[in-house]
């Protein structure tokens, strides 16, 4: 509920705590409060279980890759000099930057670990259920959307158009975005999460893609991890190749 305060898995803790010791070099990232103000009637119903779709989306070691050409071209504009091991005129990246950018990569990967989501939504409120991880949660009330709070930090929440978006802001400026598009035919559903700290000089962006789909026992759990390709197990705990 809002106000009460929840506490985060030990896994998302430990990945917290590496970004929070990396060293700090980028301008503190920008949170949107416009968000939390609404006129009218909320304009999308997100109710419903929801299955990723590994056929789209990103690829998280991929999605690794662009942040560190992002990285280049930042630190190219920002006039470090041209390093020749990187070829095509890249810029070096020092190991401190680097890092940060893993650490976010990881605690990336953690939150946006589970294949499946379950959203209930009403006129006043929506939660959102994740697997090993606390729910999001958001109410309205006279025009005005409000979060919940955490040990770590506040939500903010609210509607940027038919889009709905849940910030997580926790200490050292650090913030986690999730940000909730609803497919045209009301069977797809989008969600891009941004990971940003004054530790690094360019966010991390997951882009993933869900089904709508109706539970039913026996159904596979997946993750995909940096390390490994995805793996999955059925609802007994049997782990699938």
């Amino acid at each position: 509920m809002p106000g009460s305060t929840r506490q985060l898995p030990q896994q998302t803790c430990l990945a917290l705590l590496c970004v929070l010791l990396a060293a700090c070099s980028s301008p503190k990232p920008v949170v949107d409060e416009s968000v939390q103000s609404y006129v009218g009637k909320i304009p999308v119903n997100l109710t419903g279980s929801w299955e990723r779709d590994y056929s789209r989306g990103d690829d998280i070691n991929v999605a690794l890759n662009r942040a560190f050409s992002q990285l280049r071209g930042t630190s190219n504009s920002a006039g470090y000099p041209n390093d020749p091991r990187m070829g095509g005129g890249g810029v070096s990246i020092s190991q401190s930057q680097a890092d940060s950018v893993v650490a976010l990569a990881r605690l990336a990967e953690l939150i946006t670990r589970q294949d499946v989501y379950t959203i209930t939504q009403s006129n006043h409120d929506i939660s959102i259920e994740r697997k090993d991880d606390f729910d999001m949660f958001c109410e309205f009330y006279d025009g005005r959307a409000r979060g919940a709070v955490t040990d770590y930090g506040a939500e903010v929440c609210g509607w940027d158009g038919d889009q709905f978006v849940s910030q997580l802001v926790l200490p050292d400026d650090l913030l986690i975005s999730h940000r909730f598009t609803m497919g045209p035919s009301g069977k797809q559903l989008r969600i891009i999460t941004t990971v940003s700290s004054r530790t690094a000089r360019v966010p991390f962006v997951l882009d993933r893609y869900y089904r709508k789909f109706e539970p039913s026992a026996g159904e596979f759990n997946c993750v995909e991890t940096l390390s490994m390709n995805r793996v999955c197990s059925t609802s007994e705990g049997e782990l699938i190749p």
